[in-house]
C-alpha cells in the first residue's frame, strides 16, 4: 500500500492524551509512597475492582489500539507489524500510567487494569488489521479522496473531536471557548499567597449575555465546525453536506449531555428563545461561506472564533450551566467531565491554529464547481 496522510495520527495522539488525564487526575499529592523500596513496586498490587472498571479499562485502549494501527496500515506498515507496534505503544503506556499511579494517593494501580488495557489495545489493533484485510481502507480512502484535500487530515480531527466538547456543557449552547476564563482563575489560585499576589486580579462573575449577543454566539458555535469543514471539503455540495451534519450533530450532543444530567424528559431544556434565531442565521452564512474560496473561508473563521472565544468568555453562568456544572463535576460524570471539558476549552484555539496554517498555505487548489 502506498504511503497516506491519515488522520489516524492526530486522533491517536489526542487519544493519548486523553487516557493520560484521566489516568492521573487530579495530579495532585505526589510522593513516594514510604515503607516498601521502590523496585518492589514495579510489581503491581492486584486489588478487588468493580465490573464497570473492568469493562472502561479494557474498552478504553481499543480505540488507541485501533488508531495507532490504521496510521501505520495507511503508512505502508505490513498488519502483523502493524499491530505489534501499537500493541507495544499501548502495553508500554498502561504500564506507565500504572506505575506512575503508585505516587498518587488518590488512585489505586493495578496489574489487572494494566492486562486489561494491553487487551483491549489488542483488540483495537486486530480490528485495524481486519478492517484492512477486508479492503475498507481502500473504500475509505477512496471516499476521503473524494471528498477532502489531501492535507485535511488535521482538519479532520478537529471535526470529529468537535462534539465531544459539546458534551461539557459550555455557558451558551454550542459557545466553545471560555478556557481564557478558567486560566485566569487557576492563575489567580497559583498566584494567591505569592510574592506576586494581586498582579493578577480575580475574574469577576460576568452577568449573563443579552438575548442578541447569546443569538450570536450561538450562532457563531454553530458555526465553528463549518469553517474547517468548508476548509477540508473539494467540492460545494460536499461543504453543504457537511455544515448540515455538523448542525445536526452539534444539536443531538447537546441534546444527549442535557438528557444524561437532567433526564430524558428534560433533554430539550437547553433550547433557550435566542436558539431559533441563531440556527436561521447560522444556516443562511452557511450557504454563503458554501461559494466563498478556501483562504476567504479560513480568514473568515479565524474573525468568527475570536469573536466566539470573546463572548464565551464574558457569559454568566445561568442556572441550566450552574447546575449542570455541579452534575458533572461531583455527580456520576466524575471519571469523564475533565476528557470532554478540556476538549472545549482547547478546541477553539486548536482550529484557530490549524486556520491560521490554512490562510498561510500557498497553492491551494480552487474549490471545484460541482460536476453534473
Amino acid at each position: 500500500m502506498r504511503t497516506q496522510r491519515s488522520s489516524a495520527w492526530p486522533l491517536a495522539l489526542a487519544w493519548v492524551l486523553l487516557i493520560v488525564y484521566a489516568s492521573l487526575h487530579p495530579f495532585d499529592g505526589w510522593r513516594w509512597p514510604p515503607g516498601e523500596p521502590w523496585y518492589q513496586r514495579l510489581w503491581l498490587p492486584s486489588p478487588a475492582s468493580s465490573r464497570f472498571d473492568l469493562w472502561s479499562n479494557f474498552l478504553a485502549y481499543q480505540p488507541l489500539g485501533f488508531l495507532l494501527a490504521m496510521g501505520w496500515l495507511r503508512g505502508g506498515t505490513g498488519p502483523l507489524r502493524a499491530g505489534l507496534q501499537a500493541l507495544g505503544v499501548g502495553v508500554l503506556l498502561s504500564l506507565g500510567m500504572e506505575w506512575s499511579q503508585v505516587m498518587l494517593p488518590g488512585r489505586v494501580p493495578s496489574r489487572i487494569d494494566w492486562a486489561l488495557n494491553s487487551a483491549g489495545t489488542l483488540v483495537g489493533a486486530l480490528l485495524a488489521a481486519s478492517a484492512h484485510d477486508l479492503g475498507l481502507l481502500r473504500t475509505w480512502q477512496r471516499w476521503r479522496d473524494r471528498w477532502f484535500v489531501p492535507h485535511g487530515a488535521v482538519g479532520l480531527t478537529l471535526l470529529l473531536t468537535w462534539p465531544v466538547g459539546l458534551l461539557f456543557p459550555p455557558p451558551v449552547p454550542m459557545g466553545l471557548g471560555e478556557g481564557l476564563v478558567r486560566l485566569g482563575e487557576a492563575l489567580h489560585e497559583v498566584l494567591a499567597d505569592s510574592a506576586f499576589e494581586g498582579w493578577l486580579s480575580a475574574p469577576a462573575e460576568p452577568p449573563p449575555l443579552p438575548q442578541g449577543l447569546e443569538m450570536v454566539a450561538i450562532a457563531l458555535g454553530l458555526l465553528a465546525p463549518g469553517w474547517i469543514a468548508c476548509a477540508i471539503a473539494r467540492q460545494r455540495r460536499h461543504r453543504l453536506v457537511l455544515l448540515l451534519g455538523a448542525g445536526v450533530l452539534g444539536v443531538a450532543t447537546t441534546t444527549l449531555s442535557t438528557a444524561l444530567n437532567f433526564g430524558p424528559d428534560h433533554a430539550l431544556t437547553w433550547l433557550t428563545p435566542a436558539f431559533w434565531p441563531a440556527l436561521a442565521l447560522a444556516g443562511v452564512l452557511g450557504v454563503l461561506l458554501t461559494l466563498l474560496p478556501v483562504r476567504v473561508v479560513a480568514a473568515l473563521g479565524l474573525v468568527g472564533l475570536t469573536a466566539l472565544i470573546a463572548l464565551a468568555s464574558q457569559a454568566g453562568t445561568d442556572p441550566y450551566f450552574a447546575s449542570s456544572l455541579a452534575r458533572w463535576e461531583q455527580g456520576r460524570f466524575i471519571r469523564f467531565h475533565g476528557v470532554a471539558r478540556w476538549v472545549g476549552w482547547i478546541w477553539p484555539f486548536a482550529a484557530i491554529g490549524w486556520l491560521l496554517a490554512e490562510v498561510a498555505r500557498v497553492g491551494h487548489r480552487p474549490l471545484r464547481a460541482d460536476r453534473r
